[in-house]
């Protein structure tokens, strides 16, 4: 299984950006697809998750209302758009991944097996 993130770059606060993640070597359709930031000096945090078999995404409070995750199952593609950035969500962003199953916390990174490369945002003031 082979992810790769893109999209990252600079923006001014209250831009937006959108984040690809492509995957090989799964078959999309059988995986939960994940999306993670770690800051300098700070854990690493859930944003976003996106189970094929739930209609409903899942994200953190911090970013609820802001972001939105969808995926492409036809280019094995998971997506981040990012609008109404603000400073506080500068990080390297990760895309993640592992097969869906019933009973998984898919807010912990523990979770998913499957790791990108990372794509920095840096949101300025």
């Amino acid at each position: 299984v082979q992810l790769q993130a893109s999209g990252g770059g600079l923006v001014q606060a209250g831009g937006s950006l959108r984040l690809s993640c492509a995957a090989s070597g799964l078959t999309f359709s059988n995986y939960v697809m994940g999306w993670f930031r770690q800051a300098p000096g700070k854990e690493r945090e859930f944003v976003a998750a996106f189970r094929w078999s739930r209609s409903s995404p899942l994200y953190s409070d911090s970013v609820k209302g802001r972001f939105t995750i969808s995926r492409d199952n036809a280019k094995n593609t998971v997506y981040l758009q990012m609008n109404s950035l603000k400073p506080e969500d500068t990080a390297v962003y990760y895309c993640a991944a592992d097969r869906d199953g019933y009973g998984a916390n898919w807010r912990s990174q523990y979770e998913y097996s499957y790791w990108g490369q990372g794509t920095q945002v840096t949101v300025s003031s």
